[in-house]
């Protein structure tokens, strides 16, 4: 009886575990399929774009659209892209510094206050953007910063989720490691760099890439500081493909497929730190 008990148990777990793993490989398909899809008809030819029913893969892989829009003068994708990576880095690194260290005064200092400051970082994490909209185009037509890529930048120096984010990671660490650093004579700044920083990795990989991420599809507020062509970041780029090739879906697939590469890139890189966020919240 016991053997035929522990039988049954046994299948029934191989047959759970195995009904987990195809409920996860057809999620792992049906999320990656669209973007397969694109990948493979950016390289069909325009008569095979516009065939039906159309093909799934193309009969005769080309890259003459990746071509066309690397090559065309009158396409900067080159500047447009390397101004979308500089506004994405210096958010994500202004964001990462500004988030942690206000988290770790939250979390580990007493003042007067200190309830109500974080209260109003709360509240701000809740205001749609679009109520900021005017108070923030204001704020850039005084400082001059109109049609430059500063304008995406300082109105975003401060994250209110970063700083809630980081101070709940920060509440965890014992304060003992930062009382016996000061008896040994560490400034408050040491603290936070030697420290507390280097405890950070996961929760700050995830805000970098959620920040990084944000950043580069962002496009309404772009749309409204930038005018000159050779200032628009990727998401412009991709709308006016859009309008100007709304004949040529080759254009606009291949046009789409370089502005997910770097996406995809910071997140095989940082995805171990992700997972380690993901892993150390749950045991908290």
């Amino acid at each position: 009886m016991a053997t035929a008990s522990r039988k049954k148990t046994s299948v029934g777990f191989i047959l759970g575990k195995s009904g987990a793993y195809a409920i996860l490989i057809l999620g792992l398909i049906g999320t990656l399929l669209p973007f397969f899809y694109i990948m493979v008809s950016s390289l069909k030819t325009t008569a095979e774009l516009r065939q039906t029913p159309p093909d799934f893969f193309p009969k005769q892989a080309t890259f003459e659209h990746y071509t066309t829009i690397l090559t065309d003068e009158k396409i900067p994708i080159v500047q447009n892209l390397g101004n979308s990576i500089f506004v994405s880095l210096m958010r994500v690194v202004i964001t990462l510094f500004t988030s942690s260290f206000a988290g770790y005064i939250f979390a580990k200092y007493h003042f007067k206050g200190k309830n109500l400051a974080f209260g109003v970082i709360l509240i701000q994490i809740m205001i749609p953007f679009q109520v900021v909209m005017i108070p923030n185009y204001l704020l850039v037509v005084k400082l001059g910063l109109i049609d430059s890529l500063w304008a995406l930048i300082i109105p975003s120096f401060i994250d209110a989720y970063g700083i809630f984010m980081m101070k709940q990671f920060i509440e965890a660490m014992p304060s003992e490691l930062m009382d016996a650093a000061r008896i040994d004579g560490a400034s408050e700044f040491g603290i936070y760099s030697r420290i507390i920083l280097p405890q950070m990795g996961p929760p700050l990989a995830s805000l970098g890439i959620f920040t990084f991420m944000f950043t580069w599809n962002d496009y309404l507020w772009p749309l409204i500081v930038l005018t000159s062509p050779e200032k628009r970041t990727i998401p412009l780029l991709v709308v006016w493909f859009q309008t100007a090739h709304v004949s040529n879906q080759g254009l606009i697939l291949a046009a789409s497929i370089l502005t997910l590469l770097p996406i995809f890139i910071v997140y095989i890189f940082l995805q171990r730190w992700i997972v380690d966020q993901a892993t150390s919240s749950a045991f908290k």
